[in-house]
């Protein structure tokens, strides 16, 4: 049995869907190529220009002559001086942008059929135009209209027209006759195009209306004209590859097109729906698509560092099993909630009590310093013992030194014999400044200091 059968090739059914869709695409992407192709991320921007020089929607944007996106919108606009501008919407491809901010706009024209296209050209600024931002009036330049464009036809050059006119007159003096036999060789087509013409100047032809719809129609898919000539070379070259099968099987396709058509007449209509809701699902996919162009990365690593560990997980959870057999025990214990509720409130109860004594460690770092202190007091020292021993500290003299009793706190009258303590020094605690005071604040030479010195001190100490 031949393998052809099996094929694609073999089902005329399905050759027929593929060559309608391959149509269907085309003239979708064509209709709607002038709001740009489908998927396909743009940059856009307004521009102001003096008067909207003939543009329509759908005309082309270019830069250095390359095509790099169209005319989205086209609006008119009252200034407060009362002149009438117009505002154009520019879709751009995302690879032209950003533009630096002082580019220029110039509408030009593409044909002498009046055709029209905006050109930019790129600034050499540093700052760029963000997403949806506005080209100012004074950056578009006035085009060069047709008429001024005919102004070139001065004296002298018209007077070389004239020359070359009488030059073709003279050529086609004496010939007469052979021109007469021209003009009535047309007699037939003139007789048979009057019945022509007639149709087409009926009301009921509306052929001004056809005309108009045509140059719409052209205008809309003459951004498209380049991907579209594209996709004629490509069928050109899949036709030419088919060329083989196409009889009998492309042919049979031809022949049964007629029952797809009416099978996708009845069949279309019941897919809205599906088609509807896929388009709503797509819509809800973009935030998270764009997303994953900066986490898919980091997921490939993530899958294939799991296509390692996954083997090893059986055993592991073979010897979790009894563990959580344990902790199912474990929580069906009536007593565990009553212990875990305990010890809830007494988390709760101690809350303030550790929010107020973490700063102590967390910003500070005194428990730690006390420690290695301590340490350092047993351990160094000199051949006579460890730092840690009682030595006699002279202490200064005058009233209510700590040398002797005393009825008060020392304070002076000499600038030594004052009393430095402060028993309760800030942590960063709630209510207290940001600041690590014990071991940061300075000595005040000639004054008594009991409590808080003044000012803010470091918030940190050593070892952090």
């Amino acid at each position: 049995m031949s393998n052809r059968g099996s094929g694609i090739a073999g089902n005329p059914v399905l050759i027929g869907a593929a060559t309608v869709l391959v149509i269907i695409v085309a003239v979708f992407l064509s209709y709607n190529a002038n709001q740009g192709l489908p998927f396909v991320p743009t940059y856009q921007l307004q521009a102001e220009l003096p008067g909207g020089s003939n543009l329509v929607v759908g005309n082309d944007v270019k830069i250095g002559g390359s095509r790099v996106g169209a005319v989205s919108s086209l609006k008119p606009r009252t200034e407060s001086d009362g002149r009438v501008i117009a505002v154009a919407g520019l879709k751009l491809d995302k690879d032209a942008g950003p533009l630096p901010v002082d580019s220029t706009l110039l509408v030009r024209p593409r044909s002498a059929l009046g055709l029209k296209y905006v050109e930019i050209t790129r600034g050499k600024s540093s700052r760029m135009f963000a997403d949806g931002d506005t080209i100012k009036l004074a950056q578009a330049k006035e085009p060069v209209e047709l008429d001024e464009f005919f102004n070139m036809f001065d004296a002298r050059t018209r007077d070389a027209a004239q020359q070359n006119l009488q030059g073709l007159g003279t050529g086609l003096a004496g010939r007469g006759e052979s021109i007469n036999t021209a003009i009535g060789a047309f007699r037939p087509l003139l007789r048979d195009v009057i019945p022509v013409m007639q149709n087409l100047a009926a009301p009921d032809t509306d052929l001004r209306n056809f005309v108009r719809q045509l140059g719409a129609f052209n205008a809309i898919v003459a951004p498209a004209a380049e991907t579209n000539a594209s996709l004629f070379v490509n069928l050109d070259t899949t036709m030419a590859a088919l060329r083989e099968v196409a009889r009998p099987y492309i042919q049979d396709s031809i022949t049964n097109a007629k029952p797809a058509l009416d099978e996708a007449i009845r069949d279309f209509p019941k897919q809205r729906p599906f088609l509807a809701n896929t388009e709503g699902l797509m819509r809800e996919l973009r935030p998270g698509v764009r997303a994953l162009r900066t986490a898919a990365p980091p997921l490939s690593d993530a899958l294939g560092a799991g296509i390692q560990v996954l083997p090893n997980t059986p055993p592991l959870n073979k010897r979790l099993e009894s563990l959580l057999d344990e902790l199912k025990t474990f929580s069906d214990d009536p007593l565990v909630p009553r212990g875990l509720q305990s010890t809830t409130q007494a988390v709760k109860a101690l809350d303030p009590t550790l929010r107020f004594l973490a700063p102590a460690q967390i910003q500070c770092n005194y428990v730690t310093l006390f420690f290695r202190n301590i340490s350092s007091l047993l351990s160094e020292g000199d051949r006579n013992g460890t730092w840690q021993r009682f030595i006699i500290v002279t202490t200064p003299q005058g009233p209510n030194s700590e040398g002797l009793p005393s009825s008060g706190p020392a304070n002076g009258p000499s600038q030594d014999n004052h009393l430095h303590t402060n028993p309760y020094p800030n942590t960063a605690s709630p209510g207290q400044p940001k600041e690590c005071e014990s071991g940061n604040e300075p000595y005040a030479i000639g004054k008594t200091v009991i409590g808080n010195v003044d000012g803010t001190q470091q918030a940190r100490t050593d070892g952090q």
